[in-house]
């Protein structure tokens, strides 16, 4: 029997979910794995915008630290959480298959989203989503939301929302998504979402063999690609940039966006390309949104 590989987490439900999917298919494979259970800063600091935080990697650094001074083997990630350019010593190992990509609207139980405008107030976290929705919703009022997939739910619950954005993923993995959530297939979502990453020492192959069993080529692919677009317009956390590739008959299609914070500008791109050519289609669509507009977005990021 091989070594124990001891699996790093966090330690929400939604994360814990995520590490036991990762260690029942080791399991399947023939290969032992336990969890062991990390805080990260994000779990910790609940109160403050994330893009106010303003730092990569507040998901994910604690579980690095573990990874590079041996405490764990591997870790595993929601992968839209991890920064485009991983710590030194540190690489991907597997990207399973991806589940929904999609933003979810939760309004308070019992109660139903009525798409006719207005003002209303939404609750999320996350800028981009924040952007979108003012970019569709002028008029609206945003309200920020932080905390795990339960405490979340909870407060908009308590509130007096007219609804909250969630993605669909999260809540359809633990079982907790409303009957009453609305799928919101306008809104581009966050590079990679959906997807889930497990990462490596550089030099560990026992696991790096062991979890190259787990990995799915087309959503390995495809959220590539939409980090690489990210990556090329040095987004993060703090900048609103949404970016969505799939896999269409031997083409891979995908399609990006840049927005103020306000959500009054917006540049998009959309390209088709082949497999065999999609290799630096999210660098090179990056690239040609900067030159139609999309610096001038961005540089309002920069300048603040």
């Amino acid at each position: 029997m091989g070594k124990v590989i001891r699996i790093g987490t966090r330690e929400s439900q939604l994360a814990v979910w995520q590490a036991t999917l990762v260690k029942d298919m080791l399991d399947m494979h023939g290969y032992a794995a336990e969890l062991l259970y990390i805080k990260s800063e994000g779990d910790i600091d609940l109160k403050t915008p994330l893009y106010e935080i303003g730092v990569q990697g507040i998901f994910t650094r604690a579980l690095d630290i573990a990874l590079l001074n041996g405490d764990i083997d591997i870790a595993v990630h929601s992968m839209k959480d991890v920064p485009t350019q991983m710590a030194k010593g540190i690489v991907q190992a597997a990207v399973l298959r991806r589940a929904s990509y999609k933003d979810l609207l939760v309004p308070r139980p019992g109660e139903s989203f009525k798409d006719d405008g207005g003002n209303k107030i939404i609750a999320t976290s996350s800028i981009r989503r924040k952007a979108q929705w003012l970019n569709r919703y002028p008029d609206a009022t945003i309200e920020n939301l932080r905390g795990n997939v339960n405490t979340r739910l909870r407060k908009v619950e308590e509130s007096n929302w007219d609804g909250a954005i969630f993605a669909a993923a999260g809540l359809e993995r633990i079982g907790l998504r409303p009957e009453n959530a609305v799928e919101l297939d306008w809104m581009l979502p966050a590079p990679a979402q959906g997807a889930v990453i497990v990462v490596s020492r550089n030099d560990n192959n026992y696991c790096l063999d062991a979890c190259a069993k787990l990995h799915d080529a087309d959503t390995g692919l495809c959220a590539g690609i939409e980090r690489d677009f990210l990556r090329e317009l040095l987004g993060g956390c703090s900048t609103p940039i949404s970016a969505f590739a799939k896999v269409e008959n031997g083409h891979v299609v995908f399609q990006g966006n840049i927005l103020s914070k306000d959500g009054k500008q917006k540049k998009e791109i959309f390209k088709r390309a082949t497999i065999s050519d999609a290799q630096h289609l999210g660098r090179d669509t990056a690239r040609e949104l900067l030159a139609n507009g999309g610096q001038e977005i961005l540089s309002q990021f920069e300048n603040a």
